[in-house]
């Protein structure tokens, strides 16, 4: 396994700045996030829509394969610059499109365009921090995210009620044209490139050869697993049962409070006490057995439907966090290859997700969904409890004073 010996600079100014850029990433994300499957059912008058997400994330797994490559041609904010000034473009014709075969090939774009920022986004967050802190600073860094997301599905169900999608594109153009501006400014003169020349091959051997690094990419890949098939598939089921958008808005919101309260305190109890293992692995049952209680739920009420959502979303939040933290902890910025496969997780899962959901819907109800989700989610305990845990500072200071 590689020591976590790294050559790094803490960077707090920057790191401040790139958190506001983040929640206004999350924010405008957010607004299109939960009304895509919508979107697409409309547009296409089809119930199972898995197939227009299982092919975005196909291209989007193939270009991350790749994408070490642009930011040893470019560099690291010049990557970060082009996806999201190609998301402004991509959205601006959504705003004069209407629900047809041309939105839905935008809409997918913006999925692959999205995706890329968030990884360039990473890399760049990787060059301000360092390991002893990743815990704190991961955490704060998805708790400002979050809060991003918190209030998303709110305003896109409000405008939505009012505006119809063509409102929730203007919306988040507008975000996304300030998250362009703060970028400019911050962002600007980090443009550090990657210069050793791996083939995709070359990763994958690369990975292979640290147990630990693959344990936690099936612990992210279940998550992803898990957030590919609540997004597409719990608004559609919500309208289904008969409930508003309005009262989905106001379910989401809640649901997604987890990821702000939890995350950042999160971080620093795995960073000075705990390491991230033992909480995986709670987080992991919690999630498994709350997102199969989903399907005996029936049509319920908002709270019902509110209260165990929010269940799922902890038992989320942790997971993401303490993936986040024992990742990163692992490897340092000069690793850019490692972190774009780490995050081929995220169109894995969704390939995958949306290759099952949509052999299981020939046979069974949205519903049953659930309880796919629930099996895979359980799934990841064998490698959580396998995996070898993060010293945290305490332990550290302990077997320091034990040598002694």
């Amino acid at each position: 396994m590689k020591q976590n010996k790294h050559n790094e600079r803490l960077d707090e100014t920057r790191l401040r700045l790139s958190s506001f850029v983040t929640f206004l990433m999350g924010f405008s994300q957010a607004v299109l996030i939960y009304v895509m499957s919508s979107y697409f059912e409309l547009a296409t008058g089809m119930q199972n829509v898995g197939v227009f997400y299982a092919f975005s994330y196909g291209i989007f797994l193939l270009i991350l394969l790749n994408l070490h490559k642009l930011v040893r041609l470019w560099g690291k904010s010049n990557v970060f610059y082009f996806s999201l000034l190609a998301n402004i473009v991509v959205i601006t014709l959504l705003i004069f499109a209407q629900p047809s075969m041309i939105g839905v090939a935008l809409l997918m774009l913006y999925i692959i365009l999205g995706h890329i920022e968030w990884v360039a986004l990473d890399v760049i967050v990787e060059s301000f921090s360092v390991d002893r802190m990743s815990g704190r600073i991961r955490g704060l860094h998805l708790t400002i995210l979050n809060a991003g997301f918190m209030f998303g599905p709110f305003a896109s169900t409000y405008i939505l009620d009012r505006m119809d999608f063509q409102g929730i594109f203007i919306f988040a153009l507008i975000f996304n044209c300030f998250v362009f501006i703060f970028a400019l400014i911050g962002f600007r003169n980090i443009n550090h490139k990657f210069e050793q020349k791996l083939k995709v091959m070359d990763i994958l051997r690369k990975v292979r050869r640290q147990a630990d690094i693959m344990r936690i990419y099936y612990i992210s890949f279940v998550l992803e697993f898990f957030y590919a098939l609540m997004i597409i598939y719990t608004p559609i089921y919500l309208r289904n049962l008969g409930y508003s958008w309005e009262n989905i808005g106001w379910i989401f919101t809640a649901m997604l409070a987890p990821f702000v309260v939890l995350q950042y305190p999160m971080g620093i109890l795995a960073d000075k006490k705990t390491g991230e293992k033992e909480f995986l692995i709670v987080a992991l049952l919690l999630m498994a057995c709350s997102t199969s209680a989903i399907y005996f739920i029936g049509t319920g009420t908002a709270t019902i439907w509110a209260i165990v959502l929010f269940a799922t979303r902890i038992g989320a939040a942790l997971i993401e966090i303490l993936r986040d933290s024992y990742f990163f902890k692992k490897i340092d910025a000069a690793d850019v290859d490692l972190i774009n496969f780490f995050r081929t997780s995220v169109p894995a899962a969704n390939i995958m997700a949306a290759a099952l959901s949509s052999v299981v819907l020939i046979f069974a109800p949205i519903k049953f969904t659930f309880i796919l989700t629930g099996l895979v989610v359980l799934s990841a305990l064998y490698p959580a409890f396998k995996l070898v845990d993060n010293a945290s500072e305490k332990e550290m200071r302990a077997k320091a004073t034990a040598r002694v």
